[in-house]
């Protein structure tokens, strides 16, 4: 007699992590659980009173540990489903996040003694205080020639795992050498779940500067980096890669017995987050383009051939989904360009408007501009405002607004900011079309759920076809879908990803098409884009020099 199995899904964003409980035969999710950091994103000081540097960006691993122990619990209990009956959990998480951790798998920052020392702590993703150390990297495979800078979009990014560790080394060289291990947020979870050292190809590959027939880098690069780093490899990484869709092992007893799960329950390798929308959204062949609305976006898209360059990264194969390579890039901030104009540049008045009418203030601007049409307040923005990452993959360049007036409304610049964003899509659009069509794009994210007018305004600049998951949680079931994958069919789940994902994805019936008349105006207002584009990009001085200025008044 047939009996349902079931997955976990673990999805740890930049605010909150989240669990989901899915059936593995129909993805269809039956609870979730959701908590908030405690902490958040720590990027003016620690908690207790440390004072950090400009570009910071650190998190607590307490509040990670408190999502999994916490969510997991709660969502098995809400879809009242038996442990027995769970056959998997995978984990997607934000990328490259890394902290280090002593010998038993405790991070630094929990050690007493180092409570007061930022660099013991997580560095987020988007901690860009290793910029320095990301140029001296750039600059050193320049001049050696030894590895394919083009396979990382042309640039060592900040956010990468390498800077952000010699940026460690450098600054506070008693962490490093404390470290037994230094890893991925994500793989630091499945090494505690698990007890194994195994890595997931996804942040290795992505993030670690690891490629399957290359390894890492060699000892002579990184000697010639800094002496201290010539085992760096040995000393702090692993070696054992994980493919996706892998087991990394199977939960222990003493987690099991936290979670209310069974000992021996698989273990799917980690995966970035947002990549795992790939498959969330039933991406399994080229032609489709994924997109990630959220605080900022991510762009996907498969491909038969590897294409690197002009800050698109995409020459890890089987990354994602066996077999292909995965053009990968976005923009730095979406969601968070939009927060800070609502949260800085509305008059109180509008804020009076929308408490009247009972709403916030994001659903009340997104009203107001949604009655304006293309190109009617003479605006144009660029949407740098926490940097650029195609195509000049630089923290340095920001925000930019063209063609204000004394009658210019906030309505106008929201929609202005929104515009731009969807320029900033269609840009990477493009430059993964010079070896993968994009026929259709499929998004996911919370903008994409909540938020029509936008969804519309960037079918209108792509001019192509979007459709929405029909789940508010793509990421956590992508990780599900991993999950179904590590147990493997002979448990109920399956063998390949390719399979999970066509049994488990859903996607709404409505979707966003051109209008032809919008599509024409913007077609026009991302020449002049692209135009804002070239001018202020990295040949200009100019957002240079004043960021250099900001950086020495403060």
């Amino acid at each position: 007699m047939y009996k349902k199995k079931y997955v976990i899904g673990l999805d740890y964003g930049t605010l909150s992590g989240r669990a989901v409980v899915a059936e593995a035969d129909t993805g269809t999710i039956l609870s979730q659980a959701v908590k908030e950091y405690p902490h958040g994103v720590m990027d003016c000081e620690l908690p207790c009173g440390v004072r950090l540097g400009g570009d910071w960006a650190l998190e607590h691993p307490q509040d990670y540990l408190d999502v999994l122990k916490e969510t997991v619990p709660a969502a098995v209990r809400q879809a009242e489903v038996s442990p027995e009956d769970v056959i998997g959990l995978a984990i997607d998480f934000t990328a490259s996040t890394i902290l280090p951790i002593d010998q038993d798998g405790t991070p630094l920052c929990l050690l007493p003694e180092f409570e007061d020392r930022p660099h013991a702590y997580v560095k987020l993703w988007k901690h860009h205080a290793a910029q320095p150390e990301a140029d001296e990297i750039n600059d050193l495979l320049t001049r050696r020639g030894e590895i394919d800078l083009p396979r990382y979009g042309g640039k060592i990014s900040s956010e990468l795992m390498l800077p952000k560790a010699l940026q460690i080394l450098r600054e506070d060289p008693e962490i490093y050498e404390r470290a037994d291990q230094i890893l991925e947020a994500g793989d630091w979870l499945t090494f505690l779940l698990t007890g194994s050292r195994r890595r997931s190809a996804s942040m290795a590959g992505y993030k670690g500067m690891w490629m399957e027939d290359e390894g890492y880098p060699g000892h002579d690069f990184l000697k010639a980096l800094d002496p201290r780093l010539e085992t760096y490899v040995e000393d702090k990484l692993s070696t054992d890669i994980c493919p996706m869709g892998g087991r990394i092992g199977v939960i222990n007893e003493a987690w099991a017995e936290t979670l209310g799960l069974l000992p021996g329950t698989a273990v799917g390798a980690s995966i970035i987050d947002s990549h795992v929308g790939l498959p969330g959204c039933g991406i399994t062949k080229p032609g489709e383009m994924m997109l990630i609305l959220g605080t900022s976006s991510v762009q996907l898209a498969l491909s038969e051939t590897p294409y690197s360059g002009d800050g698109v990264c995409g020459a890890v194969k089987g990354g994602i989904m066996p077999g292909y390579y995965a053009l990968e890039s976005g923009l730095a901030g979406v969601g968070d360009i939009f927060g800070w104009f609502v949260d800085h540049c509305v008059p109180a008045s509008y804020k009076e408007a929308a408490k009247a009418e009972g709403c916030g203030l994001h659903e009340y601007l997104t009203r107001l501009a949604g009655n304006l049409v293309p190109g009617e307040s003479g605006l144009l923005a660029l949407d740098w405002w926490n940097g650029n990452k195609t195509p000049f993959v630089s923290v340095d360049l920001s925000g930019m607004l063209v063609g204000c007036t004394l009658a210019t409304r906030p309505e106008e610049i929201y929609r202005a900011l929104i515009e731009a964003t969807g320029f900033g899509t269609r840009l990477i659009m493009e430059t993964f079309e010079r070896t993968v069509p994009v026929d259709e794009i499929r998004a996911c994210g919370g903008i994409a759920e909540k938020n029509p007018m936008l969804m519309q305004i960037f079918a209108d600049i792509a001019n192509r076809e979007i459709k929405v998951s029909a789940s508010d949680q793509t990421a956590a079931l992508g990780a599900a879908m991993y999950a179904a994958v590590a147990a493997g069919s002979e448990r109920g789940g399956y063998d390949s990803i390719f399979d999970a994902a066509g049994a488990m994805n859903r996607m709404k019936e409505e979707s966003y098409r051109p209008i032809p008349e919008h599509a024409a105006v913007y077609e026009s207002l991302y020449r002049e884009y692209c135009r804002l584009k070239d001018y202020f990009g990295k040949e200009n001085p100019v957002m240079n020099n004043l960021k250099a200025l900001r950086q020495r008044k403060r």
